[in-house]
């Protein structure tokens, strides 16, 4: 097999643990974004990891554990010279919005049944998905501290914690990577959140940092929005035609760029600081290299601020999530 590329890499935290600046979010390849077949997202895995992808973001919540079985499959063989991250603690409540668990006894449960899954025998990130309010984040994170000590998993991270709650968890046992969204969409609470992890030496994960594909450009009319887009109030046609007006600018720059408007929008992204790194999840081999792409897109001072000025914080019109998701994040 050929040498695998390098791409750009950026650290995670202060353990020694680096990724490629552009990872895979494997969210899609659960039908979450529409259907998708296991040996073609088992395919676009292997394929990323030829393209010198080495980070690759599941959870034990994508498809209730189907998730983590394509990418254990995927990377078999493939397991060396990959970070693989992985994430409990929402639970299932048909019929009503996720629940969540951070009981210490259920983090040990739920990284077994993730390694299993996997079929692996380490994980080397693993995150509290989301924060239960019921349960002390040092019980929590001291759980998960013994993973660690138990050789489970390498290093803890926690996704859409506020910022004392992380200064909390980092006092336990070192956090490595916070993980929010993040986008020119949706910043207010990515960057109030950079400024604890910043001081802290956390690096900063960002998730759907392609605002849910809002951002590639794909999506033009409001007759192009479907599946669980539906659901997100920046899609929904009150909120449609403001948001997409916001896009139109962002396609203007890259075409002055002569590049795309993903690859503008995640070069924008990195350029925030050497502490972020992106997860954009796509189904589709063609939609990957794009993204790979934006690291050969060069931006100055002046075009990020261009960029930053065109979608200006709070211009987004409807929340990130519907009112069940809002309550869970930023907590």
């Amino acid at each position: 097999m050929a040498t695998q590329p390098k791409l750009t890499h950026r650290p995670l935290g202060k353990g020694g643990l680096s990724v490629s600046a552009i990872g895979l979010g494997c969210m899609s390849l659960s039908g979450i974004y529409g259907s998708a077949e296991d040996a073609v997202s088992e395919d676009l895995i292997r394929h990323a990891i030829d393209m010198g992808v080495d980070h690759f973001d599941s959870s034990d919540m994508y498809g209730w554990g189907h998730n983590e079985q394509v990418v254990g499959r995927a990377l078999k063989g493939r397991r060396d010279g990959v970070v693989l991250a992985t994430k409990f603690g929402q639970t299932q409540r048909p019929g009503q919005s996720n629940g969540v668990n951070g009981r210490p006894e259920y983090v040990i449960e739920a990284c077994e049944a993730s390694l299993k899954r996997l079929g692996v025998d380490v994980i080397d990130l693993y995150y509290q998905h989301r924060v239960d309010p019921a349960v002390p984040v040092e019980d929590t994170v001291g759980a998960m501290a013994k993973l660690v000590q138990q050789g489970k998993v390498r290093f803890l991270g926690m996704s859409e914690a506020a910022p004392d709650r992380i200064r909390r968890a980092h006092a336990v046992h070192p956090i490595a990577a916070v993980q929010t969204e993040y986008s020119l969409l949706y910043r207010e609470e990515a960057e109030e959140t950079r400024k604890t992890t910043t001081e802290l030496g956390i690096s900063f994960v960002a998730y759907s940092p392609l605002g849910r594909g809002f951002l590639t450009g794909a999506i033009k009319t409001f007759a192009d929005v479907d599946g669980r887009r539906a659901a997100h109030p920046r899609f929904q046609e009150q909120n449609f035609d403001q948001n997409r007006a916001l896009v139109a600018k962002i396609e203007e720059i890259a075409a002055a760029k002569s590049c795309t408007p993903a690859q503008v929008t995640l070069a924008w992204l990195l350029a925030q600081g050497p502490d972020v790194v992106a997860i954009p999840g796509t189904r589709y081999a063609p939609r990957l290299d794009e993204n790979i792409g934006a690291l050969n897109v060069a931006l100055s001072a002046a075009d990020v601020a261009l960029i930053s000025a065109a979608i200006p914080v709070g211009a987004v019109a409807g929340t990130r999530y519907p009112a069940g998701g809002m309550a869970g994040v930023f907590i």
